[in-house]
């Protein structure tokens, strides 16, 4: 039989029951869409996340109060726990050459207000030097100063989104007064955006001196967070235990099993991260290849069908000279062009379904080539596994007794 041939009888042969061909098409085209979609949904979560963390500094080192955890992000550790002091962090400031910059800081959220608007947010009180070590820029107006700190100078500097949410957009708010927990704050800059959004909003945050935080808001001294800069990314392990060391030994515990603090480093926290959101994608993967498993069933089960329905037409294909060979590759090519058609759709759906969730829950869903590639090869595996038996089958028939069906 000719290509020619053979390509118009696999057409014709599909065409012929249109809604039938459909609906096995339509099982394809959800399994394919939806690993597409849940996949990049996965990688999307997990790139989110990454560059979440990534933000928060560079070369950084946390110290946080409270016993270590399996993971928590930046925040791990903070809560009741109250271990971390000023003189800590002056300490690893003082003793530990590896650190090249060092900035204490609380934390803690508060109901903040300006001009009948008001929001939940994350209020931090620190140092000037926590510019340096989180990467913070100001788009407008300055930075926290020593003199502010020292001098208990109510000023707050606001991230953009706090910005948006207290004061709307076009305004300019150097000089504008905002409430936090009743008190006063005068708003001296506002961070340059870092494109935060869900995990550790880095866009959604308010600095204000640390003397103040502790004087006005916290009601103690003890610290949230001691951010540690290295001095580059090799020397980032070796300053994670040159701090462990100091701080056993200021806090007199003798067994680092007992500490009543944790150390993390960036690269720690990225990989955890990592870890957990890729272990969530492929079991999204492999929720949604559940229903490629139930499409092939299907190509199956309506091959099986048609072999059925056309016994008598392969009978009389076989008596005129068609051979075996011919009769399994024409079945088995209408097996691998159901499942085809519905990659290439399922490719679209699984596309446009990543768009739309990246407009309407703001999660930039990330697309891959290997993603596409996959589906593309577990469509025309199905094809061919799901196909061979129903073509096997018709091409074994014995002429003489399918010219006799009825």
């Amino acid at each position: 039989m000719k290509v020619k041939d053979l390509f118009h009888e696999t057409y014709t042969a599909i065409s012929s029951n249109r809604v039938r061909s459909g609906l096995t098409i339509l099982g394809i085209v959800i399994g394919i869409g939806s690993v597409i979609a849940l996949v990049a949904i996965g990688q999307g979560a997990q790139n989110s996340i990454q560059s979440s963390i990534q933000a928060i500094g560079s070369n950084l080192v946390m110290v946080q109060p409270g016993a270590q955890r399996s993971f928590g992000g930046p925040s791990a550790g903070r809560g009741s726990s109250q271990t971390l002091t000023q003189a800590d962090s002056d300490a690893i400031a003082s003793q530990i050459s590896l650190a090249k910059a060092v900035a204490p800081d609380i934390t803690k959220r508060f109901q903040v207000t300006a001009k009948g608007t008001n929001t939940n947010t994350s209020v931090v009180g620190t140092v000037p030097s926590y510019a340096e070590v989180r990467n913070d820029a100001v788009s407008v107006g300055s930075y926290i100063t020593d003199s502010e700190n020292s001098g208990l100078q109510k000023v707050a500097v606001i991230g953009s989104t706090t910005e948006s949410d207290l004061f709307g957009t076009n305004t300019d708010v150097i000089g504008q007064t905002i409430k936090i927990n009743n008190i006063d704050f005068t708003v001296i800059g506002v961070l340059a955006s870092k494109g935060g959004s869900g995990f550790g909003n880095q866009d959604d945050r308010i600095i204000i001196p640390l003397n103040v935080m502790e004087r006005f808001l916290a009601g103690n001294q003890y610290l949230s967070t001691i951010s540690i800069e290295a001095t580059d990314q090799q020397s980032m392990t070796d300053l994670q235990t040159a701090v462990t060391t100091l701080l056993l030994s200021r806090h007199k515990i003798s067994n680092s099993a007992n500490a009543d603090f944790n150390v993390q480093n960036q690269s720690d926290i990225v990989s955890a991260a990592s870890s957990v959101t890729s272990t969530f994608t492929i079991l999204l993967g492999a929720v949604a290849g559940i229903s490629l498993l139930v499409g092939g069933i299907g190509i199956m089960n309506m091959m099986l069908t048609t072999v059925t329905e056309r016994t008598r037409e392969i009978g009389l294909r076989k008596a005129i000279g068609a051979k075996k060979k011919d009769i399994n590759t024409q079945f088995l090519l209408e097996a691998i062009m159901l499942t085809g058609i519905g990659g290439i759709a399922g490719i679209i759906l699984g596309w446009s379904l990543a768009f739309l969730v990246g407009i309407f829950f703001n999660i930039a869903a990330s697309i891959s080539f290997s993603s596409i590639l996959l589906a593309v090869g577990v469509s025309a595996v199905i094809g061919i596994v799901f196909g061979y038996y129903p073509a096997r089958r018709a091409s074994s028939l014995n002429p003489i007794e399918a010219l006799r069906y009825e």
